[in-house]
Protein backbone atom coordinates (compact mmCIF):
# COMPACT_ATOMS: atom_id res chain seq x y z
CA UNK A 1 0.00 0.00 0.00
CA UNK A 2 1.18 3.27 -1.15
CA UNK A 3 2.10 6.09 1.30
CA UNK A 4 -0.95 8.57 -0.65
CA UNK A 5 -3.58 4.98 -0.48
CA UNK A 6 -2.99 5.16 3.30
CA UNK A 7 -4.12 8.90 3.37
CA UNK A 8 -6.91 8.48 1.08
CA UNK A 9 -8.23 5.40 3.40
CA UNK A 10 -11.80 5.69 3.59
CA UNK A 11 -15.25 4.30 6.10
CA UNK A 12 -18.60 3.82 4.09
CA UNK A 13 -21.53 3.02 6.16
CA UNK A 14 -25.20 2.72 4.99
CA UNK A 15 -28.40 1.75 5.64
CA UNK A 16 -31.39 1.02 3.00
CA UNK A 17 -34.73 -1.37 2.52
CA UNK A 18 -33.23 -4.58 2.80
CA UNK A 19 -33.66 -6.14 -1.20
CA UNK A 20 -30.91 -7.78 -3.32
CA UNK A 21 -28.18 -6.68 -5.36
CA UNK A 22 -27.21 -3.93 -2.46
CA UNK A 23 -23.63 -5.67 -1.82
CA UNK A 24 -23.05 -6.24 -5.03
CA UNK A 25 -23.75 -2.57 -5.99
CA UNK A 26 -21.81 -1.26 -3.70
CA UNK A 27 -18.54 -2.99 -4.46
CA UNK A 28 -19.33 -2.36 -8.05
CA UNK A 29 -19.42 1.49 -6.76
CA UNK A 30 -16.14 1.12 -4.99
CA UNK A 31 -14.49 -0.90 -7.90
CA UNK A 32 -15.50 2.11 -10.63
CA UNK A 33 -13.64 4.61 -7.76
CA UNK A 34 -10.59 2.18 -8.22
CA UNK A 35 -11.02 1.22 -4.09
CA UNK A 36 -9.57 -1.87 -2.96
CA UNK A 37 -12.26 -2.95 0.08
CA UNK A 38 -10.01 -4.35 3.80
CA UNK A 39 -13.14 -5.05 5.57
CA UNK A 40 -16.54 -5.43 4.91
CA UNK A 41 -19.32 -5.98 7.42
CA UNK A 42 -23.34 -6.12 6.66
CA UNK A 43 -26.93 -7.33 8.34
CA UNK A 44 -30.09 -7.38 7.23
CA UNK A 45 -32.26 -7.11 10.17
CA UNK A 46 -35.46 -9.51 9.75
CA UNK A 47 -37.18 -7.60 12.51
CA UNK A 48 -37.33 -4.07 9.89
CA UNK A 49 -36.62 -4.99 6.94
CA UNK A 50 -33.48 -2.77 6.95
CA UNK A 51 -30.23 -3.66 4.96
CA UNK A 52 -27.08 -2.30 7.27
CA UNK A 53 -23.38 -2.32 5.45
CA UNK A 54 -19.85 -0.42 7.09
CA UNK A 55 -16.81 -0.65 4.47
CA UNK A 56 -13.14 0.05 5.18
CA UNK A 57 -11.61 0.54 1.72
CA UNK A 58 -8.24 2.56 0.34
CA UNK A 59 -7.77 4.47 -2.87
CA UNK A 60 -6.17 6.57 -4.97
CA UNK A 61 -9.29 8.69 -5.75
CA UNK A 62 -10.48 11.69 -3.85
CA UNK A 63 -13.41 11.44 -1.27
CA UNK A 64 -15.28 13.31 -3.87
CA UNK A 65 -14.58 10.93 -6.49
CA UNK A 66 -15.73 7.96 -4.39
CA UNK A 67 -19.00 9.66 -3.26
CA UNK A 68 -19.56 10.48 -6.79
CA UNK A 69 -18.88 6.98 -7.74
CA UNK A 70 -21.58 5.78 -5.44
CA UNK A 71 -24.27 8.33 -5.41
CA UNK A 72 -26.35 6.69 -8.53
CA UNK A 73 -26.21 3.22 -6.34
CA UNK A 74 -27.05 5.37 -2.98
CA UNK A 75 -30.01 7.17 -5.12
CA UNK A 76 -31.32 4.02 -6.29
CA UNK A 77 -31.67 2.44 -3.16
CA UNK A 78 -32.62 4.98 -1.33
CA UNK A 79 -29.61 4.44 0.97
CA UNK A 80 -29.10 6.84 4.42
CA UNK A 81 -25.14 6.47 3.96
CA UNK A 82 -22.06 8.51 4.94
CA UNK A 83 -18.31 8.57 3.74
CA UNK A 84 -15.22 9.41 6.00
CA UNK A 85 -12.08 9.50 6.05
CA UNK A 86 -10.44 6.65 7.94
CA UNK A 87 -9.05 8.00 11.59
CA UNK A 88 -10.69 11.64 11.07
CA UNK A 89 -10.67 12.97 14.49
CA UNK A 90 -14.59 13.93 15.65
CA UNK A 91 -15.18 16.82 17.14
CA UNK A 92 -16.41 16.02 20.51
CA UNK A 93 -18.07 18.12 23.53
CA UNK A 94 -17.87 16.85 26.80
CA UNK A 95 -20.53 17.60 29.65
CA UNK A 96 -20.34 16.43 33.32
CA UNK A 97 -21.95 17.96 36.52
CA UNK A 98 -20.05 16.73 39.29
CA UNK A 99 -18.86 13.22 38.64
CA UNK A 100 -15.44 13.07 37.26
CA UNK A 101 -14.76 9.54 36.60
CA UNK A 102 -16.61 9.88 33.18
CA UNK A 103 -14.97 12.62 31.75
CA UNK A 104 -11.55 11.70 33.26
CA UNK A 105 -11.69 8.23 31.85
CA UNK A 106 -12.32 10.05 27.76
CA UNK A 107 -10.34 12.52 28.39
CA UNK A 108 -7.11 10.17 29.70
CA UNK A 109 -8.05 7.50 26.83
CA UNK A 110 -8.17 10.89 23.91
CA UNK A 111 -4.53 11.64 25.78
CA UNK A 112 -3.44 8.35 25.03
CA UNK A 113 -4.38 8.42 21.05
CA UNK A 114 -6.84 5.83 21.76
CA UNK A 115 -10.24 7.58 20.89
CA UNK A 116 -10.26 9.14 17.49
CA UNK A 117 -11.89 12.35 18.56
CA UNK A 118 -10.90 15.88 19.13
CA UNK A 119 -12.22 17.79 21.89
CA UNK A 120 -12.75 21.60 21.91
CA UNK A 121 -14.50 22.32 25.06
CA UNK A 122 -16.10 20.76 28.01
CA UNK A 123 -19.77 21.81 29.66
CA UNK A 124 -20.85 21.96 33.16
CA UNK A 125 -23.52 23.20 34.86
CA UNK A 126 -20.78 23.59 37.97
CA UNK A 127 -17.67 24.45 38.35
CA UNK A 128 -16.58 21.37 40.66
CA UNK A 129 -14.71 20.14 37.28
CA UNK A 130 -12.74 23.08 36.10
CA UNK A 131 -9.26 21.98 37.34
CA UNK A 132 -9.80 18.53 35.78
CA UNK A 133 -10.42 20.16 32.28
CA UNK A 134 -7.60 22.82 32.82
CA UNK A 135 -5.07 19.85 33.73
CA UNK A 136 -5.82 18.63 29.88
CA UNK A 137 -5.91 22.48 28.60
CA UNK A 138 -9.22 22.03 27.34
CA UNK A 139 -11.34 24.84 27.48
CA UNK A 140 -13.97 24.70 30.63
CA UNK A 141 -17.40 26.99 30.18
CA UNK A 142 -19.76 26.97 33.15
CA UNK A 143 -23.27 27.42 31.79
CA UNK A 144 -25.57 27.09 35.31
CA UNK A 145 -28.99 25.34 34.54
CA UNK A 146 -31.99 26.42 37.01
CA UNK A 147 -35.97 25.94 35.89
CA UNK A 148 -36.28 29.36 34.98
CA UNK A 149 -33.33 29.81 32.74
CA UNK A 150 -33.13 26.37 31.13
CA UNK A 151 -34.16 27.79 27.74
CA UNK A 152 -31.11 30.68 27.83
CA UNK A 153 -28.92 27.83 28.95
CA UNK A 154 -29.33 25.76 25.86
CA UNK A 155 -29.14 28.48 23.96
CA UNK A 156 -25.76 28.85 24.79
CA UNK A 157 -25.44 25.43 24.36
CA UNK A 158 -26.26 25.53 20.71
CA UNK A 159 -24.09 28.71 20.08
CA UNK A 160 -21.37 26.68 21.78
CA UNK A 161 -21.72 23.69 19.67
CA UNK A 162 -22.20 25.67 16.43
CA UNK A 163 -19.03 27.81 16.89
CA UNK A 164 -16.68 24.52 17.22
CA UNK A 165 -18.58 22.36 14.93
CA UNK A 166 -19.53 20.10 17.35
CA UNK A 167 -20.31 16.45 15.45
CA UNK A 168 -20.65 14.42 18.64
CA UNK A 169 -21.90 15.39 22.54
CA UNK A 170 -20.74 13.20 25.40
CA UNK A 171 -23.56 13.10 28.69
CA UNK A 172 -20.72 12.15 31.03
CA UNK A 173 -22.58 12.24 33.77
CA UNK A 174 -24.08 14.80 33.25
CA UNK A 175 -27.02 15.28 35.38
CA UNK A 176 -29.53 17.85 33.95
CA UNK A 177 -32.54 16.43 31.68
CA UNK A 178 -31.88 18.38 28.02
CA UNK A 179 -35.19 19.33 26.43
CA UNK A 180 -37.54 17.10 23.96
CA UNK A 181 -36.29 19.94 21.31
CA UNK A 182 -32.39 19.69 21.78
CA UNK A 183 -33.16 15.90 22.16
CA UNK A 184 -34.23 15.76 18.76
CA UNK A 185 -31.26 18.09 17.31
CA UNK A 186 -29.03 15.76 18.49
CA UNK A 187 -30.11 12.02 17.08
CA UNK A 188 -27.71 9.95 16.77
CA UNK A 189 -25.12 12.49 17.66
CA UNK A 190 -25.33 12.18 21.68
CA UNK A 191 -24.68 9.44 24.06
CA UNK A 192 -25.23 8.97 27.50
CA UNK A 193 -24.30 6.52 30.40
CA UNK A 194 -26.07 5.50 33.37
CA UNK A 195 -26.31 2.46 35.65
CA UNK A 196 -28.32 -0.70 34.21
CA UNK A 197 -30.63 -0.86 37.01
CA UNK A 198 -33.12 0.57 35.48
CA UNK A 199 -36.36 0.48 35.30
CA UNK A 200 -35.50 -0.42 39.01
CA UNK A 201 -33.61 1.51 41.68
CA UNK A 202 -34.66 5.28 40.43
CA UNK A 203 -33.52 7.97 41.88
CA UNK A 204 -30.63 8.75 44.47
CA UNK A 205 -28.14 6.43 45.78
CA UNK A 206 -29.09 3.81 43.25
CA UNK A 207 -25.65 1.64 44.28
CA UNK A 208 -27.06 1.33 47.45
CA UNK A 209 -30.54 0.77 46.67
CA UNK A 210 -28.98 -2.58 44.70
CA UNK A 211 -27.02 -3.74 47.84
CA UNK A 212 -29.97 -3.47 50.13
CA UNK A 213 -31.75 -5.59 47.99
CA UNK A 214 -28.78 -8.18 47.71
CA UNK A 215 -28.36 -7.85 43.82
CA UNK A 216 -25.43 -10.09 42.11
CA UNK A 217 -24.55 -8.25 38.75
CA UNK A 218 -24.42 -4.48 38.67
CA UNK A 219 -23.33 -2.32 34.67
CA UNK A 220 -24.02 0.36 32.93
CA UNK A 221 -25.64 1.46 29.74
CA UNK A 222 -24.30 3.33 27.00
CA UNK A 223 -27.29 4.89 25.00
CA UNK A 224 -28.24 7.63 22.20
CA UNK A 225 -30.06 10.41 23.72
CA UNK A 226 -33.73 10.68 23.34
CA UNK A 227 -36.72 12.47 24.28
CA UNK A 228 -37.50 9.41 26.21
CA UNK A 229 -35.47 9.93 29.53
CA UNK A 230 -32.33 6.92 29.15
CA UNK A 231 -34.73 4.69 26.79
CA UNK A 232 -32.73 5.98 23.85
CA UNK A 233 -30.97 3.40 21.28
CA UNK A 234 -28.30 1.12 23.63
CA UNK A 235 -24.87 1.17 21.93
CA UNK A 236 -22.82 -0.91 24.34
CA UNK A 237 -23.25 -2.51 28.07
CA UNK A 238 -21.12 -4.29 30.54
CA UNK A 239 -22.10 -5.70 34.12
CA UNK A 240 -19.90 -7.23 36.34
CA UNK A 241 -20.55 -9.63 39.21
CA UNK A 242 -21.15 -8.57 42.90
CA UNK A 243 -21.39 -10.57 46.01
CA UNK A 244 -23.18 -10.21 49.82
CA UNK A 245 -19.28 -9.24 51.00
CA UNK A 246 -18.97 -6.19 49.18
CA UNK A 247 -20.18 -2.57 51.01
CA UNK A 248 -22.51 0.53 49.29
CA UNK A 249 -19.35 2.24 48.92
CA UNK A 250 -17.69 -0.83 46.95
CA UNK A 251 -20.78 -1.12 44.64
CA UNK A 252 -20.52 2.65 44.31
CA UNK A 253 -16.66 2.76 42.75
CA UNK A 254 -17.13 -1.11 41.00
CA UNK A 255 -19.92 0.90 39.60
CA UNK A 256 -17.61 4.36 38.48
CA UNK A 257 -15.49 2.08 36.93
CA UNK A 258 -17.82 0.09 34.79
CA UNK A 259 -19.25 3.30 33.90
CA UNK A 260 -15.94 5.05 32.42
CA UNK A 261 -15.38 2.06 30.43
CA UNK A 262 -18.57 1.70 28.82
CA UNK A 263 -19.08 5.19 27.76
CA UNK A 264 -15.43 5.15 26.77
CA UNK A 265 -16.39 1.97 24.43
CA UNK A 266 -19.12 3.63 23.27
CA UNK A 267 -17.83 6.98 22.07
CA UNK A 268 -14.86 4.92 20.50
CA UNK A 269 -17.54 2.51 18.34
CA UNK A 270 -19.36 5.97 17.12
CA UNK A 271 -16.01 7.54 16.32
CA UNK A 272 -14.93 5.18 14.20
CA UNK A 273 -18.41 5.04 12.63
CA UNK A 274 -19.86 1.62 13.65
CA UNK A 275 -22.64 2.33 15.12
CA UNK A 276 -25.89 2.84 12.67
CA UNK A 277 -29.52 3.48 14.32
CA UNK A 278 -32.46 1.33 13.33
CA UNK A 279 -35.90 2.37 14.86
CA UNK A 280 -34.70 2.41 18.84
CA UNK A 281 -31.93 -0.39 18.42
CA UNK A 282 -28.64 -0.05 17.53
CA UNK A 283 -26.20 -2.31 14.51
CA UNK A 284 -23.13 -2.34 16.14
CA UNK A 285 -19.63 -3.84 13.56
CA UNK A 286 -17.06 -4.52 16.06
Amino acid sequence: MTEEQLNRAYVLTLSCPDRPGIVHAVAGALLVAGCNILDSQQYGSPATGNFFMRVEATTTASRAEVQAALGPVAHSFGMRWSLNPVGQKVRTLLMASTSAHCLNDILFQQRSGTLPIEIPAIVSNHRDLAGLAEFYGIPFHHIPVAPDTKAQAEDKLRALMAEHDIELTVLARYMQIISDELCADLTGKAINIHHSFLPSFKGAKPYHQAHARGVKLIGATAHYVTAALDEGPIIEQEVIRVDHARTPEQFVQMGRDVEGRTLTQAVQWHAEHRVLLDGNRTVVFN
